[in-house]
């Protein structure tokens, strides 16, 4: 084959470059110019809204399907290879303890919360590089472990600092959390069904023998595992999991002195770097940490911790000593501290769904009475979800400023990103309309729900190189975007069937104008995520080009992203295909065209392999779900064409 390098030309990269911007800047210049279609669209936006004296739907439209259970937040720590040197199992001890008993010397002996709070703010250095606080390592560990914020009253930083102080004793500590209804894994540990928490101890038997064993090789090597193939890797993960914290070599706080790649060690590895250490320091390293908990010990029962403080205030100057080019200031610290404490994302779905729900309820109350009441209420919940989206930037600005590249850089992050991109379009087209204002608080809840399921990593992690570069927030920033508006267009859709369905010769005039709005709305929405992802897919060819010497490759994220291009351009030009114009057509069209969107994202990130690919071979949508999709959206089109063709088919 014949292969084409540009990646030397300039005078053929600049001539690209120039007819992209001019591609940019003619498509932006859309949403501004006299005579275009997206002009006349406000336009009619606003004839809509003036004609209209109120605004209502029934609140059955959108049936609250979501179940807002807490879910603790997911993803892999220090859990990154299965091998059989993560079980040394002839060293467990199965001695069991009884829960009470084993409860009562943790909380007997757990440290106070002031000095819990100062270890908290210790760096350590974590399997993948990333400096952070003990906090952020503890505070995760906790919640994936258990599921929960804290364990009989302690949070996270009591409960590591306890592991790492009397770790045999977390062998008996129920903690670790099973699926209640998965009968297969209590029956192999031998634990009563329907258990939630277990302990370590019963993953072994009394050999020492690991229990998930002869099950583990069939789940790992599974192309798509099955939901009980996925409860025995997250088990096993979770006795990883657990079993490096207590072995201690995650708590990585000594910095190896002039180590090319800024190297941090745990206690136990210290014996492998001894001939790194000079002097005083190698005396310091092996005496620091016992002499610290020790201090600890004393302090628990003089409640003097004042030579414990000083100790770890003298490790932290070591670590300033050696490790000062990667270590986080100050600022950084704390502000990562109070990230991890409030855990804003995962509580702000709970915020947009009830502030959605019940403005929801005040613009259907209006369609029937509309008095300044109802009107105040329908402002409160704007402003309050307006509060919740400046939460939201917030949260974003933080984890930003945390973790030193924009927030949008893997599965989790671009979640996050596309429900504030989502409620962002959604305050903007919702000016007019109070009905696109709530419907997109209920989005984002429904994002940012599924952001915090198993399947997804809400750690802060290292960029790889190739995402280490200014492109990551420009391309990846506008793509990811141009979500918001697609999946705001997708519920207006729904909606706008919905109140097809619920159309009679009653309502018929009062319906119509909404659905009129809707439809107005949505094609705005299409066209700005159109817009944006036709300029970011144009911007990732200007990256491929800058990183690899070559615009297009066939990737299948590069293929869907263009799949979804025309498949939404498809569906704003159907008002020029006679036999595809009218409401019903359009709003039923634009209803399928998200699951292009779905396919670039979902499909390419977790089932595919490629540059874009987050994790191949994942399933976190079964094909049952798609086949139960599909068959949905055929019985709302009948079901709507039906009122459609009866009442405003012309």
């Amino acid at each position: 084959g014949t292969v084409l390098s540009v990646n030397h030309d300039w005078w053929g990269t600049w001539i690209t470059y120039i007819g992209y911007s001019l591609l940019y800047i003619g498509m932006i210049w859309m949403f501004f110019g006299k005579g275009t279609r997206f002009g006349t669209l406000r336009k009619q936006l606003k004839k809509i809204s003036d004609k209209k004296t109120s605004l209502g739907i029934l609140l059955a439209l959108i049936g609250l399907s979501v179940n807002a259970q807490e879910e603790a937040t997911s993803g892999k720590i220090n859990t990154q290879q299965h091998t059989e040197e993560h079980h040394p199992h002839t060293s467990i001890d199965k001695k069991v303890f009884k829960k009470t008993y084993v409860d009562s010397v943790i909380k007997a002996n757990a440290i106070t919360q002031a000095h819990a709070d100062k270890f908290g703010e210790l760096v350590i250095q974590d399997v993948g590089g990333r400096m952070k606080p003990a906090n952020t390592y503890s505070s995760q560990l906790l919640r994936k472990l258990s599921k929960s914020n804290s364990y009989e009253g302690l949070d996270g930083d009591q409960v590591l600092f306890s592991m790492l102080e009397n770790p045999m004793l977390w062998y008996n500590v129920p903690i670790i959390h099973l699926e209640a209804k998965n009968d297969s894994i209590h029956h192999v540990l031998g634990i009563k069904e329907g258990e939630e928490h277990v302990a370590l101890t019963h993953f072994f038997n009394e050999r020492g023998e690991y229990k998930l064993a002869p099950f583990l090789e069939e789940a790992y090597r599974a192309e798509v595992p099955d939901k009980f193939q996925k409860d025995y890797k997250r088990a096993d993960q979770l006795v990883n999991l657990l079993y490096n914290t207590l072995e201690g070599k995650i708590f990585k706080i000594f910095p190896v002195p002039h180590n090319e790649h800024n190297k941090w060690i745990s206690y136990p590895e210290i014996p492998e770097f001894k001939d790194a250490f000079k002097g005083q320091d190698s005396l310091y390293i092996y005496k620091a940490l016992p002499l610290y908990m020790q201090s600890v010990r004393i302090a628990k029962s003089t409640g003097n911790y004042q030579q414990a403080e000083d100790l770890l205030q003298s490790i932290k100057g070591f670590q300033k000593k050696y490790g000062a080019d990667i270590l986080p200031s100050d600022q950084k610290i704390q502000a990562e501290i109070l990230y991890n404490k409030y855990d804003i994302f995962k509580n702000l779905y709970r915020y947009y769904l009830l502030f959605g729900a019940v403005m929801l309820i005040f613009v259907v109350i209006r369609i029937f009475k509309n008095n300044k009441a109802i009107r105040l209420g329908i402002s409160t919940f704007k402003w309050l979800i307006g509060i919740s989206f400046v939460l939201h930037t917030l949260g974003l600005i933080a984890r930003w400023y945390i973790s030193g590249h924009a927030p949008w850089s893997d599965a989790y992050e671009s979640m996050i990103y596309v429900a504030w991109a989502t409620v962002l379009f959604g305050i903007i087209f919702g000016k007019k309309s109070n009905l696109t204002y709530s419907s997109t608080a209920f989005v984002a809840a429904i994002i940012l729900f599924f952001a915090h399921q198993n399947w997804l990593d809400p750690a802060i992690a290292n960029l790889v190189p190739v995402l280490d570069s200014y492109w990551l927030m420009i391309h990846v920033s506008i793509i990811v975007a141009s979500y918001g508006p697609f999946t705001l267009s997708f519920i207006l859709g729904i909606l706008a069937l919905l109140l097809m369905i619920f159309t009679t010769a009653k309502n018929k005039k009062k319906l119509e104008v909404n659905i009129k709005e809707i439809t107005v709305i949505t094609e705005m929405a299409i066209t700005v995520g159109l817009v944006m992802l036709t300029i970011g897919n144009f911007l990732g060819g200007q990256w491929a080009n800058e990183s690899w010497g070559r615009y297009w490759s066939w990737d299948p994220k590069e293929t869907w992203a263009l799949i979804s291009i025309m498949v939404y351009a498809f569906v704003l030009h159907m008002r020029l295909v006679p036999g595809l114009r009218g409401l019903f057509a359009f709003n039923w069209a634009t209803v399928f065209a998200l699951s292009s969107i779905m396919m670039t994202y979902f499909g390419v990130n977790f089932y595919l392999t490629g540059l874009h690919s987050y994790a191949s071979g994942d399933q976190i949508i079964s094909y049952q779900f798609i086949v139960i999709a599909l068959v949905l959206w055929i019985i709302l089109g009948a079901l709507a064409y039906m009122k459609y063709k009866k009442y405003y088919k012309k």
